[in-house]
């Protein structure tokens, strides 16, 4: 027998890497192993987020691909929406006796986008590297054997136990009163106990929280729990989640074991309430995704392969709407129909507390998957939710930059944004809080840092995350790093020039397995060298901006690319014709950002943002800058007696401004502007280091 370990990356596949220990007696994970039967000491758990780097460019499978090997070595395989089904090697005859023929033949999963497969009998899984060495039966050292999924950490485990040992059914409070409590602050004073009862839901009252069970596929092993935590917030509920193992391992389908194999609709939710009211009321067979809209993680796609029909009922807001077309091309869009957000159509749990008809909602839904558009008709609803949502539609706002949202509105998905400004300016510093503002928003992020390692950019990040230097509070490392760590925020480990082929195909298996909606290329520059395409250096750059644009709009996924700009003299402000390369980087782009660096005669250099081009509503225009050389972050400056004059736009015309004015962005339009001053400022006499 073999012990599954991870350590690390493996290189070619993309997947941690595993090492296989012989051992006697059962499949057992390395957080699970006897202390006796650990091999070496304990060590500090990481999580492995990092994508790996190609040193040599390995191209993706496809589904072609997997088909023709498939067929090439006699192994039959049936054709899914989003898996092929073959007969699986780790099936042994033990439980080939407990299930059916046609079951246990055709159990492994194998995924069409990333070739990852999956034994829904035996449990057992690994990348499609892995499953080539055991069908040609090559004895590679860290393939050679079964490769099963984690086992749950022995402290997890006994949390686990505990936590769901002393939570109770919630009609069983002696008190009911606080039962009465408890089901106003969730909403759920219209499902029933019957309800409550048929998906194992308890209370815990010391930390008055719902505890959800996650049980094993085919078994009633408790794997994990989710608890949710309700706090009143103005007129409405803030809602606040924790899970254990931590959200990254956390993949529990609530409701997964009430499925019977005959089903062949589901609906799919973002919170398990949801679930409970639309199971209910409807009587259908309802799941509740893990990490509700942020992400849906290829490794759930196989246990969703039965189903001829998906409806997506994620929420009541854009953002739930974006996210459940996103979710649709996964599991192909053929199957899926959505259920627009709307007055009429809320969130299941709010649409039952109201007395709505939740199976006309459901029939009303919409086909995720069409030809083509063929008339307004077909458009008239997409243009009535936008203009009904005019906040959500400007995409998520900034928390640490609100004179950004003044003239941005937010951070969109599909759109290029180009960032620029003078060499020593800060502009690695400012887009690392920039785009970790937004991750800790839920905004998954994914970082190709060409210029500096990850390692020195996480720890910018992470003093920008603690809003402060760590050096002198070494004690407190841990509880912020735990914190960091929570954060959907993944890295590439390029460095140096890479082939514009590999860091796209990168970027799109991000994309694919982790929901990336926000990628941050830091910088053009670094990653020009490689393209064969010309001997042209401009037209090698047009090339790749190009390349980004399709990107973004063809996977929904914003795009930050830093680009250094032109030589230009120290006194000169720098403008969008700035930008090294031809005109098309500024053309191409949706949103053009300029970090200015004004040296001034009577004292240090002054920096400020300007929104250059903004696509969505022209809104242009500046705002002051001030660097905190402790916390490694740009802030609004206080007040004081020096202010700015005057700024010049793109045509080269000055734009005077009054002495005095609000405090805020200088928001200006291509044809008029608001005529309000910039934010006075101290001059800084420190420089972040690029």
């Amino acid at each position: 027998m073999w012990v599954l370990l991870r350590s690390g990356y493996h290189l070619r596949s993309g997947y941690p890497l595993r090492i296989l220990l012989p051992l006697r007696g059962e499949w057992i994970g390395r957080r699970g192993l006897p202390r006796s039967l650990a091999p070496g000491p304990p060590r500090r758990r990481y999580r492995k987020e990092a994508l790996p780097a190609l040193e040599v460019p390995v191209l993706p499978v496809t589904a072609s691909e997997i088909r023709q090997y498939l067929r090439a070595h006699g192994i039959p395989f049936q054709d899914g929406h989003s898996c092929l089904r073959a007969p699986s090697p780790f099936v042994g005859t033990s439980q080939l006796k407990d299930q059916t023929s046609a079951t246990a033949s055709f159990s492994l999963f194998i995924n069409k986008t990333t070739g990852r497969f999956l034994c829904m009998t035996s449990l057992a899984e690994g990348s499609w590297e892995d499953f080539q060495a055991s069908v040609e039966g090559r004895g590679d050292g860290d393939r050679e054997g079964v490769l099963l999924s984690d086992a749950p950490e022995a402290e997890d485990s006994e949390e686990v136990r505990r936590i769901w040992d002393r939570a109770v059914p919630l009609w069983e409070l002696p008190e009911p009163e606080e039962s009465q409590l408890a089901r106003v602050m969730f909403g759920l004073t219209k499902v029933t106990d019957d309800t409550l009862r048929h998906f194992s839901v308890r209370y815990l009252r010391p930390a008055r929280s719902l505890v959800f069970p996650w049980f094993s596929p085919g078994s009633l092993r408790l794997r994990g729990l989710k608890l949710l935590g309700a706090q009143g917030q103005g007129d409405g509920v803030h809602y606040m989640e924790t899970t254990i193992p931590r959200p990254g391992a956390y993949h529990n389908l609530f409701g997964l074991p009430l499925i019977s194999r005959r089903d062949v609709e589901v609906v799919l939710t973002s919170r398990e309430l949801d679930s409970l009211a639309l199971n209910q009321s409807t009587g259908l067979p309802t799941l509740a995704l893990p990490r509700g809209t942020a992400c849906l993680p290829p490794a759930l796609l196989p246990y969703l392969e039965q189903f001829r029909r998906i409806v997506l009922w994620l929420g009541d807001d854009l953002r739930s709407w974006e996210a459940a077309k996103l979710f649709a091309r996964k599991l192909n869009p053929k199957r899926c129909s959505l259920v627009r957000p709307g007055d009429q159509q809320p969130r299941p749990l709010e649409a039952l507390n109201r007395g709505l008809n939740l199976s006309r909602i459901l029939r009303s839904a919409l086909p995720a998957w069409h030809r083509s558009i063929v008339s307004f008709r077909q458009l008239r609803e997409e243009v009535l939710g936008e203009l009904s949502n005019v906040e959500q539609v400007a995409g998520v706002s900034w928390g640490r930059f609100p004179d950004l949202n003044r003239l941005l509105k937010g951070h969109r998905k599909g759109e290029l944004t180009v960032f620029t400004g003078p060499t020593g300016s800060g502009k690695t510093t400012f887009i690392s809080e920039y785009a970790l503002d937004l991750c800790t928003q839920g905004v998954n992020t994914l970082w190709g840092s060409f210029e500096i390692s990850n390692v020195r950019l996480a720890r910018i990040m992470l003093t920008q995350f603690a809003l402060g230097r760590l050096e002198d509070q070494l004690d407190k490392y841990d509880e912020w790093a735990d914190r960091f760590e929570d954060l959907p925020l993944y890295f590439m480990t390029f460095h140096g020039q890479q082939s514009i082929r590999t860091v796209i195909d990168t970027m799109q298996h991000a994309v694919y397995v982790y929901d990336i909606c926000h990628v941050v290329i830091d910088n053009l520059q670094f990653m020009m060298g490689h393209e064969q395409l010309s001997t042209d250096r401009i037209a090698a750059q047009d090339y790749i901006v190009g390349a980004f644009r399709k990107f973004a709009t063809d996977s929904s996924c914003h795009v930050t690319l830093v680009i250094h700009p032109r030589k230009e003299d120290d006194d000169k402000e720098l403008q969008t014709a700035s930008i090294f390369g031809s005109a098309k980087a500024s053309q191409e782009a949706d949103n053009v950002l300029i970090l200015q660096d004004r040296k001034l005669v009577t004292g240090p250099g002054k920096r400020y943002l300007q929104v250059s081009k903004n696509r969505f509503d022209g809104d242009v225009g500046v705002f002051p800058l001030e660097f905190n050389k402790n916390s490694l972050t740009f802030s609004i400056p206080p007040k004081s007696k020096a202010r700015l004059k005057k700024i010049k736009d793109d045509n080269g015309l000055v734009v005077k401004k009054p002495s005095s004015g609000k405090k805020g962005a200088v928001s200006q339009n291509s044809e008029t502007h608001s005529g309000k001053a910039p934010n006075p400022y101290q001059p800084d006499p420190s420089k972040p280091s690029r």
